[in-house]
């Protein structure tokens, strides 16, 4: 059993294998409404028009939460907010240049990127099914590149140090929430990533757009969906769960993003990229689930 794990009524944590579950669908639909959205609205103002939204739409929902802020909450919440910030920044200049697909594959690299942290930061060690994790994503990426139109372009790019964002934010979830005030601090989580997509805005200024009722759906779905329901629901049920356990729920995202880019957006991968695509998520899924089993297998 994880350490995570020990004293943790089962019934729970089967409840928070269903919410997760529920997450990861909901940050699949964002793959596609965000492809959508950036067609009309420049990446940046995207960003901040969701997370400045989504941080009205939950301060409404605290209510009476907000007079139990604190500093502590408030430093907490801005340190996972611009791990949040950063994921998110280079999230929508992915999507934005390259297929749903592939964004979706390689966003979850993080699953492999998390254990290279822990030895960078920790010291943990990285166990030899990781390293052969790493070693068949690396000949994913090799097929993306060799099948893509573009090969590995701009896009992939950022979709890839999306992935580093992504880990940074998934390891300060895990080991700075404790027992805060869940509402509050993902409102502070979405004030942050607003706040850093205006300053970005304010650098980088934007062309004029003029977004037709398509991309204003895509950037309400956005707003309510992957970002004030699943944050909510991730800060809320993942600390019952190990990372491995998390990670495993969250190599569904790219799963979700194939069958939405194929159904929605009419995406097709070549041969090459089935392969890459293949080889990427089995890079991902093999390394946690043994870790998953030792985890189950060992004692408390």
């Amino acid at each position: 059993m994880s350490p995570v794990s020990v004293g943790i009524d089962p019934a729970l944590r089967h409840r928070a294998l269903a919410w997760l579950t529920f997450t990861t669908l909901l940050w699949g639909g964002s793959f596609v409404f965000t492809k959508i959205g950036v067609r009309e609205f420049p990446p940046l103002v995207f960003l901040a028009l969701r997370f400045a939204s989504a941080a009205v739409l939950m301060t409404v929902l605290c209510g009476a939460r907000l007079r139990n802020f604190t500093a502590d909450l408030l430093r907490r919440g801005m340190v996972i907010g611009t791990a949040l910030a950063a994921a998110n920044i280079t999230f929508v200049f992915g999507i934005s240049g390259t297929t749903v697909s592939r964004a979706g594959f390689l966003n979850n690299l993080f699953v492999l990127i998390i254990p290279l942290l822990g030895f960078l930061i920790w010291r943990q060690r990285i166990d030899l099914w990781t390293l052969a994790g790493i070693l068949l994503a690396t000949a994913g990426l090799w097929q993306l590149a060799e099948g893509g139109i573009d090969g590995f372009n701009r896009g992939d790019l950022f979709s890839t140090i999306c992935a580093f964002f992504i880990s940074l934010h998934i390891i300060a979830v895990s080991r700075l929430m404790g027992n805060v005030d869940v509402r509050l601090l993902t409102l502070v989580q979405f004030a942050t990533v607003a706040l850093w997509g205006i300053i970005a805005l304010v650098i980088v200024s934007p062309p004029d757009f003029h977004p037709g009722p398509l991309a204003i759906i895509s950037l309400l779905y956005c707003i309510i969906f992957p970002t004030v329901i699943a944050f909510t629901l991730q800060n809320t049920w993942q600390r019952y769960l190990s990372p491995t356990q998390a990670g495993l729920l969250y190599t569904l995202d790219p799963v979700w993003c194939l069958l939405g880019g194929m159904i929605f957006l009419h995406e097709t991968l070549s041969r090459q990229e089935w392969l890459g695509c293949a080889l990427l998520f089995s890079a991902v899924l093999l390394p946690v689930l043994l870790h998953l089993v030792r985890e189950e297998r060992s004692p408390a």
